[in-house]
C-alpha cells in the first residue's frame, strides 16, 4: 500500500522541471522543488517524533513552506490540522485541548504566547515564518526541514486514513473538528479537474487562505491533481491581481474578491482576456454580482456548494448556463436531495427543505464525537448538511440559508433568502442580512439589517414600503435597521449569530404587538 493521496500528485507531476509556483517574492517552485521540500519537511516532521495518525495543528501565515508542510504532514502518515490565523490564544487553547496534536506549529512572533497552550496539550511547539531572503528561513522547523534529507519514504496511507482535520467555524456552540480521508480529499479535487477543465497548462492566481477547505484543498489540491501551476499570493490585494492577472489562466475566489475588483476602473474585457475560468464561493454570490461582472468582462462567474465536512458538492457547469443565484448541480459521483428536516421525507422540485449529500467528498464524521456523528447521518449514508434549498426543475441547486436561519413567525415559516432576495434587488442596496429575533406575539420577528450605497436614497421605511408590494404580509421585516456594512468571518460569510446577538431585544422591550 502507498501513500493514497501523495501518489496521486506524484502520478500527475507533468515533468520535474514544470513549473509548480510562482511566489510574489520572485522565486518560483518547480514540481521537482514541491517533491524535494515537502520530503524535507516529511523528514522533520519524523524527527520530531511524529507517528502516523498523530495530529500536526497549524497556525501559520500563507506561504509555500505552509504548503510544503501540510504536503509533508501527507507524507509522514500523519493528519494535517490547519487554524485560523485570526484565533486568539484562548481559542486556540480550545482547539488544541481537544485534537492533541504531537506537533503544534506557530508564527514565531506568537510562540512566547501561545508555547504555555502547547504544553498544557502536550504538543511540541514549532515555528515557522514567512521566507525573508536567499540566506534566512525564519523559523525552527524550516530549519530542520533544511537539514533532513532531500528524499523520503512515503508512510503507507490508504484511502480511508485520515489526511486532515478542520474545525468548523463554529458559529453555533463549539467547533467540531470534521474528519477527512486521503481519498475525501483525492476524489473531490479530481472531480474538480474534470468538471472544471484543469489541465498542466492552466495557471491558478492563488489569493485565498489556506487555513480553509476553499484555498488548501479545493484550490491547491486541485492544482496538484492537474499538474498546473499556481501564482501564490500572500492575500488578496487588487495591486497584486491586476499584476499577475495577465499570467493566469483561472481565479479562485470569495464573492467579496470580485465585488472589491469590481470597484477598480481596470477591470475589463482587456485585463480578462487571459482567464478562461472565475469561480466563486465559500459564501453566497449576489445576482447583482454576477450580472455586473459579466457585462465588465464577458466572464460568467462559476459558483459552487461546497462544506468544511464535504468539501464541494455542487458546481454550475463550465460548458452551459451559469445560472446567478444558483450552486449548480451534484458533482460527479455525489448525489444531493432535499428532504422535509422533520420527516426525512424526499421533497419534489421546487420544494425547500433540507439538503443531503452523499458521496466519496463526505468526511468520515467529528473528531472524537461519535453521538454528532450519528447525528448527522441517515440511515442510507446521506450527510444533513444543515442548509436548507431547492432543487428547481432544470436540476439547479438553490441555497436559501441555514437551518437554524429558518424564521418561524407566527406559526409560518420564512426562509430569510426569499426576503435578502427582494431587498437585494432594490436600487442603491448592496446587500442584507434577514433573521429572527424573539417577539412576545409572533415567536420570531422577521428583522432585515441592510447596506446602502454611499449617497442613495435609500431608508428604512422604503425598503418596508417597497416590500410591502412583493412580500406576503407575515414575510415582511417588522423592524429594518441601515447600517455601514455587515460583520463577516475570514472567508466572507455574514455573521448572522452576531447579528442576532446584537439585536435580541429589539421587540422583548417593545409592547406586545408591535
Amino acid at each position: 500500500m502507498g501513500n493514497h493521496l501523495f501518489d496521486l500528485v506524484r502520478a500527475r507531476i507533468p515533468a520535474p522541471e514544470a513549473r509548480f509556483a510562482l511566489i510574489d517574492d520572485g522565486r518560483v517552485f518547480s514540481y521537482a522543488d514541491m517533491v524535494e521540500a515537502s520530503a524535507r519537511y516529511a523528514g522533520a516532521l519524523v524527527s520530531l517524533g511524529v507517528k502516523p495518525g498523530d495530529r500536526v495543528a497549524v497556525q501559520v501565515e500563507k506561504s509555500i513552506e505552509a504548503l510544503m508542510l501540510y504536503l509533508g504532514t501527507v507524507r509522514a502518515g500523519a493528519i494535517f490540522l490547519p487554524l485560523n490565523t485570526g484565533y486568539t490564544p484562548a481559542e486556540i487553547e480550545y482547539f488544541l485541548g481537544d485534537a492533541e496534536p504531537s506537533v503544534f506549529v506557530c508564527d514565531p512572533s506568537k510562540a512566547d504566547a501561545l508555547r504555555p497552550y502547547a504544553e498544557k496539550a502536550g504538543a511540541r511547539l514549532e515555528t515557522l515564518g514567512v521566507w525573508r531572503s536567499h540566506d534566512v528561513w525564519a523559523g525552527t522547523l524550516p530549519d530542520r526541514a533544511l537539514a533532513s534529507p532531500a528524499q523520503f519514504a512515503d508512510v503507507a496511507r490508504g484511502p480511508d486514513d485520515l489526511a486532515a482535520i478542520l474545525y468548523t467555524s463554529g458559529t453555533t456552540g463549539r467547533s467540531k473538528g470534521a474528519m477527512l480521508s486521503h481519498d475525501n480529499l483525492a476524489s473531490n479535487a479530481l472531480a474538480l479537474v474534470d468538471y472544471w477543465r484543469f489541465t498542466k497548462d492552466d495557471v491558478l492566481l492563488h489569493a485565498l487562505p489556506i487555513f480553509h477547505t476553499h484555498g488548501l484543498f479545493v484550490a491547491t489540491n486541485t492544482v496538484l491533481l492537474a499538474g498546473a501551476a499556481m501564482i501564490l499570493l500572500p492575500k488578496f490585494d487588487p495591486e497584486q491581481v491586476f499584476k499577475y492577472m495577465a499570467q493566469a489562466t483561472a481565479m479562485m475566489g470569495v464573492p467579496t474578491f470580485y465585488v472589491r475588483l469590481l470597484q477598480d476602473k481596470r477591470l475589463g474585457k482587456e485585463t480578462t482576456a487571459h482567464m478562461r475560468l472565475f469561480v466563486s464561493g465559500s459564501a453566497p454570490l449576489l445576482a447583482e454580482t454576477h450580472r455586473e461582472w459579466r457585462e465588465r468582462t464577458g466572464h460568467a462567474i462559476l459558483e459552487r456548494y461546497g462544506m468544511t465536512e464535504t468539501n464541494m458538492n455542487t458546481s454550475n457547469p463550465y460548458d452551459g448556463e451559469r445560472v446567478a443565484g444558483t450552486v449548480g448541480f451534484p458533482l460527479p459521483g455525489v448525489s444531493a436531495r432535499v428532504v422535509d428536516p422533520e420527516t426525512g421525507k424526499a421533497l419534489g422540485r421546487d420544494e425547500i427543505g433540507m439538503i443531503e449529500v452523499k458521496g466519496p467528498n463526505v468526511f468520515k464524521g467529528y473528531w472524537r464525537n461519535p453521538e454528532k456523528t450519528a447525528a448527522e447521518f441517515r440511515a442510507d449514508g446521506f450527510f444533513i448538511t444543515g442548509d436548507l434549498g431547492k432543487i428547481d426543475p432544470a436540476g439547479y441547486v438553490h441555497i436559501v440559508g441555514r437551518g437554524k436561519d429558518l424564521i418561524i413567525t407566527g406559526g409560518y415559516n420564512v426562509y430569510p433568502k426569499e426576503v435578502e432576495v427582494e431587498i437585494d434587488e432594490m436600487q442603491g442596496v448592496v446587500e442584507s442580512a434577514v433573521f429572527g429575533c424573539a417577539h412576545p406575539d409572533f415567536g420570531e420577528g422577521v428583522t432585515a439589517v441592510v447596506v446602502v450605497r454611499p449617497g442613495a436614497e435609500v431608508t428604512a421605511a422604503s425598503i418596508q414600503k417597497a416590500l410591502d408590494q412583493r412580500l406576503a404580509k407575515f414575510k415582511l421585516p417588522k423592524q429594518v435597521f441601515v447600517v455601514g456594512d455587515l460583520p463577516r468571518n475570514t472567508m466572507g460569510k455574514v455573521q448572522k449569530n452576531l447579528l442576532r446577538e446584537q439585536y435580541k431585544d429589539i421587540y422583548l422591550s417593545r409592547k406586545a404587538g408591535e
